[in-house]
């Protein structure tokens, strides 16, 4: 995403070699990336599964399963760094396609691996990166043919000085914030695993029904951000402040409509994971969803200043917001869980409460520094 807004100020600045410069850079330290990310996470798993309290008799099969995954780490960075180039472009919809088309080979090769050959949780993992694989060559060599004009030339494949500040200027800290926001996200994960299996069972199961249900408006966060990046660089404040208006409004309600729909029918959805007589599961994971589902318009919001703030050139704000976010969520997650009128009840009013601060602290920043679209 990092690459994307630098990517997206260039072509709206139409300055074309400046693009060509950055993607080239881009794609080295992609590269890069993916071997290290690769290497660290195959050599470290075992202290992370353990930093994460995994009950032993889980270890074997997590291990297992994310040293599969991670071989497919280099394919995932490519597949990326594509759909990044095309949005940055004004290309949304290939990235959406080629995802789509990942996400139904994905499920067609685990009917394969998992049901067909018994492969289990390593056919699962296979299915996943086979899946990744097909998608990342997809999108690279439509990409080559559908915009030959982006092709780095020999004289833009090399780490360009200019271009590597630049990029860093924004992919640096905006992995920091990704970095930051899932440490955050394991500090939780280890907290409800001291609550015992029942718990466990219940937040892996209603954390995938939340990811999916503000997906999208993740998703459309880094779209907003491009399209400030994108009038950003063509020096269009006008456009960009008509387009932060339509994004809070679109985001809201399409927050709001999930945040009923997940609070109305939380049990239902959780059954999908969740044998129905695991009534105690149940009830937990409807609790989780009830507090924190009614309240996307918090993330929401996030993820809209989260794209503001990296495409106008304020990245380390979005740095500012997730530690904020996330510093909230674990510390109130600890304390209010070591309550016992409250328990793990606690974790879950966390979450909420952290988001909510941080929008209030991005919002008035926006407001109190007025110059911030002042792109003379």
């Amino acid at each position: 995403q990092g690459f994307c807004i630098r990517m997206a100020q260039k072509f709206g600045a139409q300055d074309l070699e400046g693009l060509k410069k950055t993607l080239g850079t881009s794609v080295l330290l992609t590269a890069i990336v993916a071997v290290l990310g690769t290497l660290i996470a195959q050599i470290g798993l075992p202290i992370f599964l353990q930093w994460m309290q995994v009950p032993d008799y889980l270890t074997d099969s997590a291990i297992l399963y994310s040293r599969i995954i991670m071989g497919g780490f280099a394919a995932v960075c490519f597949f990326n760094l594509c759909s990044a180039t095309l949005r940055a472009v004004g290309d949304s919809k290939t990235p959406l396609v080629a995802m789509v088309v990942a996400a139904v080979t994905n499920i067609f090769l685990d009917v394969v691996t998992v049901f067909w050959l018994d492969w289990g949780i390593a056919g699962a993992a296979a299915a996943t990166v086979v899946a990744q694989g097909l998608s990342a060559i997809g999108i690279f060599l439509y990409t080559l043919l559908r915009f030959p004009q982006l092709r780095p030339q020999k004289e833009h494949r090399h780490f360009a000085p200019w271009a590597i500040r630049n990029i860093f200027q924004y992919s640096f800290l905006t992995c920091l914030q990704q970095s930051v926001m899932n440490f955050g996200i394991l500090m939780v994960q280890g907290l409800v695993n001291s609550f015992g299996t029942n718990v466990m069972a219940a937040f892996a199961a209603a954390v995938k029904i939340d990811s999916f249900a503000y997906m999208p408006v993740q998703d459309f966060g880094n779209a907003f951000s491009t399209f400030v990046g994108q009038n950003f660089g063509a020096k269009q404040p006008q456009r960009i402040k008509a387009g932060i208006k339509s994004a809070v409004s679109v985001a809201a309600l399409f927050s709001i409509a999930v945040s009923a729909l997940v609070f109305i029918f939380a049990r239902p959805l959780l059954t999908i994971f969740i044998d129905p007589a695991e009534t105690e599961i149940l009830a937990i994971g409807t609790g989780y969803l009830r507090i924190e589902g009614a309240f996307y318009c918090g993330i929401g919001c996030l993820f809209l200043l989260y794209g503001l703030y990296r495409a106008i050139n304020r990245p380390g704000m979005s740095v500012v917001l997730t530690i904020i976010s996330l510093g909230t969520r674990v510390l109130l997650a600890y304390v209010l869980s070591a309550i016992p009128a409250i328990g793990v009840t606690g974790i879950w009013w966390a979450i909420p409460i952290g988001w909510f601060l941080a929008d209030l602290y991005g919002l008035l920043y926006y407001k109190k520094h007025s110059n911030l679209l002042d792109l003379t």
